[in-house]
């Protein structure tokens, strides 16, 4: 009786909020991977092998399957460096791509052991340039064969950091780079590690259990607050330090799949949407925490 009690105050004690979605692009086959370059927002489409470039209400293709000589095929997490450079995980074809501003790509890195990746799904810069980028392969509480790599920004070695995971998902860094962060979406939680001076990461331990739906992709705010987009439930969850859920937003539609800050004064939060195959924003109080690498840093 004491324990269920304890769980329905901690239930009382969540604050919902009501906010108002802005609908800002449309019949996107399954949106993911919001990045924010300072001026405009990339989303990847990823069952339509493009990639959208968002102004305001202008909505354009920035880069498709047709257009490369390595053939974008299918890609989903995406993250700018500090030299403006975006950065995709491309599961279609197992690899991260490079690309330029003038939407020029090369493989960055296709594989680890001579073998390529299984499905690469989101990615984050440390402090260093170094990419971390999660690579699950089947879904199920049963299934941890999934990974986490890093490549090395000045040699890009391939590094398995992780692995075992129950499809390893949406990924992102402390401000102060000494933790990370991964949804294990199969399990419904996120996971949070120490990394040390090499990059390494160890003592794994679970941040936050999430049930009722799959966490997809995170983002943090300046105050240390991690917003998850819970795909399956409707709802972003915004999380506190210590790991308890201080707020849930309700989305425009059940499959919220990933959410990046941007605008002016990073008060602006988009979110990618997979039932309504569409990209929302709406403002927010709290600044998002700017990249590690990024080019509005």
């Amino acid at each position: 009786m004491y324990k269920f009690l304890i769980i329905f105050i901690m239930i009382m004690n969540i604050s919902h909020a009501q906010v108002e979605w802005q609908l800002i692009a449309g019949n996107l086959q399954f949106p993911e991977g919001p990045a924010w370059n300072g001026n405009d927002l990339y989303v990847s489409s990823c069952y339509g092998g493009f990639i959208s470039k968002i102004n305001d209400d202008n909505v354009s293709v920035f880069l498709d399957s047709t257009q490369q000589p390595f053939k974008l095929k299918q890609t989903n997490g995406l993250t700018f460096n500090k030299h403006g450079e975006l950065f995709a995980c491309d599961y279609g074809i197992g690899a991260i791509l490079k690309i330029t501003t003038e939407g020029e790509s090369e493989i960055y890195a296709s594989g680890y052991n001579g073998i390529k990746f299984n499905r690469p799904n989101d990615l984050a810069f440390d402090n260093k340039g170094n990419l971390y980028f999660t690579d699950p392969k089947s879904y199920g509480k049963d299934k941890p064969d999934g990974r986490v790599f890093r490549i090395d920004n000045d040699t890009r070695n391939v590094i398995l950091i992780a692995d075992s995971l129950c499809f390893p998902n949406g990924i992102a860094f402390s401000a102060d780079c000494k933790n990370l962060f991964v949804c294990e979406s199969a399990q419904n939680r996120i996971l949070k590690f120490d990394v040390d001076e090499k990059g390494n990461v160890n003592n794994k331990s679970v941040f936050v259990d999430l049930p009722g739906g799959d966490p997809d992709g995170i983002a943090f705010d300046v105050e240390e607050n991690l917003y998850a987009a819970h795909f399956g439930s409707g709802t972003i969850f915004i999380i506190s330090p210590d790991g308890t859920i201080k707020e849930e937003i309700k989305a425009p539609g059940k499959k919220p799949s990933n959410i990046e800050f941007g605008g002016t004064d990073m008060k602006t939060l988009f979110i990618t949407e997979d039932e309504t195959n569409s990209v929302y924003k709406t403002s927010v109080k709290t600044a998002g925490l700017k990249l590690l690498s990024s080019p509005i840093r």
